[in-house]
């Protein structure tokens, strides 16, 4: 339960009791707890018509709250009318009058006067209501509704008769209102005061003293209002009274109080209820007739009686919330001065007239999708000015949003949220406040608001799948674009913006930013090199979408690239190996049958699939008769029986060829040898051509070699004539200064004039033997297949070679073996020496 402050800034609480009774005490408990919905609850007492400005109360203080608070929850005061007398100061907590408060204009004759507002603060929201007591002063003057009465009595009247008189209205209450009637002077009438039910007064002039014509037709009175406030303040009417001749009857009413039922809003002219009176007498002082001397300014603009049938009847429009009960004092008249005064008392029948009344007191038309169920969205202020059943107003809001609606003060609701909300599925909703009240038919107002539901990034990017795959041909253009990945996020605005990331890792040895890349905006993945299928043939990486929402959400996919095989590499063979230096030759004897082996092309293709599949075809032969190439395992056989007459030199060109499209071949030739013993060989495979490139590439090196070595040459010449100065200087020195001299000999080096040569002890000699002597030589190889010969030469001085013989062709070789030593012996001997 709230605390509830109850504070009377009046002077009049002075006279407050220290202690309450027990009854008084439970009142107060059962009005806590009839509270206890409200956050707090103060009391403010002020006098009317005090400067703008002025003191009321410190509201901040007496609440409990902070001056801050005020502030920063944007304090604010919520008036039900369209004026507003008290103002918030948030800087210091303090209220203040904003205009002139006339109490008489607020309540008119209700006491206590009061009205109320209240403070309503936000984030969050908290509701006070400040009820503010108008304390009457004495700032009216009691006031006739006229200045002067004339009245006519017959001389005859009895001592004792009569005469009711209009009352005087003061506006003010209490102390302050009229207190007492005075008549001067009080030579032949007194005054009686009647106080009435409602609080109002009944007025009598009564004769004390028979009149008398003859001696005084006329009499002059004087009625006199005081209040009882301070400074006293009057009101005064004349009274001329005229002496008639004798009328020996007064009217009589029929009844002294009537009492009738209106209903508000009826029309002008409705037939409240009709009065009667009699006169016994006859003629004119026999005629009645009606009229309302005294009647008050609300009702004289509201009803009117028929002076001859004495009808009263509805003048203006009534209004039940104004004023629900009216008395009129209907007086009754003959034409000789006699009266009769009777009361009418007329009860307003409430209608169900006033529609119900929505007014927002505080509104949020934003609320956080996280928002927990019971946050506050809005304060409504619901009114009906009927009463009773008419006035008693259920509100309610549409069930099919996940709001309610609840009571937290008299004639207050607030709507809050029933349950969590979720942006991606209903990002607003649209509310419908309905105040019904219970009259006979019910009326009904309704108030729509807008309820947006802001976003929180409570949904990472999503991937359409969680794995890719796709494939990319091989040698691919740098910077191609592959495929492009795409995240979506049920989020809004920067939550749902989507960055992509390739996450780094490696491939073979390789950074995968190296083989591809994705574009952070779009999604789009690009190869950045070219992609070769024979290194490698897929890869995975993992490609993360991440929004830009505070914290960042993200989610994963991985993608695979298959690299699809093109037809780029020509088939490799394998066997016979191709040289440049030597020619290799398949012997076959001339005793070989049909279908012999002679050998096998072995070749390969690092391509895959159909685009590795090879074939093999015999494109040149020198004698296309005698062999054949199987054209899916490459061996090259006999077709018919090998004669003396074939050629021993027989060169096959073999074509191998893949499947691919465009289709890749490599050629290789095959040198076959028909011949039964290697000197036939020899002398038939001397005088093949050479490769070009390759001699051109030896004589490219021979010539730099030579151009190497005249360098040194010249430098050592050089330094060799220095040292021979050198050394003809030092031994003039060394003759004349008779020290002896000890020649120096390295190891394994002889006398430079001697006979025996520069060469070491210890030698690998090779034999070589050519056509040429400065062309090419002859070597030791290790026993190696009997089919199986390389020829290099002519082979007319070979020596008869019991195993297999290499020969290798070095063209000008010999002069440059016999050249180099020499120019680097001399050189050497001649650094020794120095």
């Amino acid at each position: 339960m709230q605390i509830i402050r109850l504070i009377n800034c009046s002077s009049s609480t002075n006279d407050m009791k220290s202690t309450l009774s027990r009854w008084q005490a439970l009142v107060v408990i059962l009005c806590l707890l009839k509270l206890s919905s409200v956050s707090g609850q103060a009391r403010y007492s002020i006098p009317e018509e005090q400067a703008e400005g002025s003191f009321v109360g410190n509201i901040a203080r007496d609440l409990g709250l902070d001056v801050a608070r005020l502030i920063s929850g944007k304090a604010r005061i919520i008036t039900k009318g369209s004026r507003q007398y008290v103002d918030l100061n948030r800087d210091k907590g303090t209220l203040v009058i904003k205009e002139r408060i006339d109490r008489e204009e607020l309540c008119g004759k209700t006491t206590p006067c009061s009205f109320s507002f209240e403070v309503i603060l936000e984030n969050p929201i908290q509701l006070y209501r400040v009820t503010v007591e108008v304390i009457d002063i004495n700032d009216n003057s009691p006031s006739f509704p006229k200045d002067e009465i004339n009245l006519k009595f017959v001389e005859s009247l009895a001592s004792g008769t009569r005469f009711s008189l209009v009352s005087a209205d003061d506006p003010d209450v209490g102390t302050n209102d009229i207190q007492k009637y005075t008549l001067k002077p009080l030579d032949n009438f007194k005054l009686e005061v009647q106080s009435q039910p409602d609080g109002g007064r009944f007025i009598e002039m009564v004769l004390q003293t028979p009149l008398d014509r003859e001696k005084e037709e006329t009499h002059t009175l004087v009625l006199i209002a005081s209040d009882g406030g301070e400074p006293h303040r009057s009101g005064t009417v004349r009274i001329h009274i005229t002496v008639l001749d004798a009328n020996d009857n007064a009217p009589v009413c029929s009844q002294p109080v009537y009492k009738a039922d209106v209903k508000e809003n009826s029309p002008e002219g409705t037939l409240v209820t009709t009065v009667s009176a009699k006169d016994a007498d006859k003629g004119i002082n026999g005629e009645v007739t009606f009229s309302l001397p005294h009647i008050a300014k609300e009702a004289k603009q509201l009803f009117a009686v028929n002076v001859k049938t004495g009808e009263i009847k509805v003048t203006g429009k009534l209004d039940f919330e104004k004023y629900k009960t009216y008395q009129l004092n209907v007086q009754a008249s003959d034409h000789g001065g006699y009266t009769d005064m009777c009361k009418v008392i007329i009860q307003v029948i409430d209608e169900n007239d006033n529609i119900p009344s929505i007014q927002l007191m505080s509104f949020s038309n934003s609320i956080s999708e996280d928002s927990p169920p019971g946050t506050t969205i809005a304060v409504v202020n619901v009114d009906d000015e009927d009463s009773d059943g008419n006035g008693i107003v259920k509100c309610s809001i549409n069930s099919d949003v996940p709001f309610k609606i609840e009571s937290s003060l008299t004639g207050y609701y607030t709507i809050v949220t029933d349950n969590f909300l979720d942006r991606e599925s209903v990002p607003e909703y649209n509310i419908t406040i309905t105040v019904s009240d219970q009259g006979s038919p019910p009326l009904t107002s309704s108030k729509n608001i807008n309820v947006k539901v802001s976003d929180v990034n409570d949904n990472p990017p999503k991937f359409s799948q969680s794995e890719y795959s796709k494939t990319v041909p091989e040698n691919n253009s740098p910077g191609i674009s592959v495929f492009a990945l795409s995240a979506r996020d049920a989020d809004w605005g920067q939550n749902a913006r989507v960055s992509y990331f390739l996450e780094e890792k490696e491939i073979n040895g390789l950074a995968v930013s190296s083989l591809v890349s994705v574009n952070s905006e779009n999604g789009v993945i690009h190869a950045v090199r070219s992609l070769d299928y024979e290194q490698i043939k897929w890869f995975e990486f993992n490609v993360t979408a991440r929004d830009a929402g505070s914290p960042p959400l993200s989610s994963v996919a991985t993608v695979r690239i298959i690299v699809q095989d093109q037809n780029d590499n020509p088939p490799q063979v394998l066997y016979p190996v191709q040289t440049g230096g030597s020619v290799v030759a398949e012997m076959v004897p001339r005793s070989a049958d049909v279908g012999y082996l002679v050998t096998k092309v072995v070749a390969v293709d690092v391509d895959s699939g159909q685009n590795a599949w090879l074939s093999y075809k015999l494109q040149k032969a020198t004698d296309r008769a005698l062999f054949e190439v199987g054209s899916q395992n490459g061996e090259i056989r006999t077709i018919r029986q090998v004669s003396d007459k074939d050629a021993v030199k027989q060169r096959l060109s073999v074509i191998v060829e893949d499947n691919g499209q465009p289709s890749r071949s490599a050629t290789v030739i095959v040198n076959v040898a028909v011949a039964d013993s290697f000197p036939e060989v020899l002398s038939e495979f001397s005088d093949f051509p050479h490769d070009k490139e390759y001699s051109d590439n030896l004589t490219f090196y021979l010539v730099l070699a030579l151009a190497v070595v005249s360098f040194l040459f010249i430098t050592c010449l050089v330094v060799i004539i220095s040292v021979k100065i050198y050394r003809w200087r030092q031994s003039r020195i060394l003759y004349h200064s008779n020290l002896p001299v000890i020649p120096y000999y390295p190891p394994r080096y002889s006398d430079t004039l001697g006979t025996t040569g520069t060469l070491q002890h210890v030698y690998n000699y090779e034999v070589c033997r050519t056509t040429d002597s400065r062309k090419s030589d002859m070597k030791y190889m290790q026993p190696m297949s009997q089919s199986l010969v390389s020829v290099d030469g002519d082979g007319t001085d070979a020596p008869q070679l019991e195993k297999q013989v290499s020969v290798t062709v070095r063209p000008q070789c010999s002069y440059m073996l016999t050249f180099i030593p020499r120019c680097f012996t001399e050189i050497t001997k001649s650094v020794i020496e120095f």
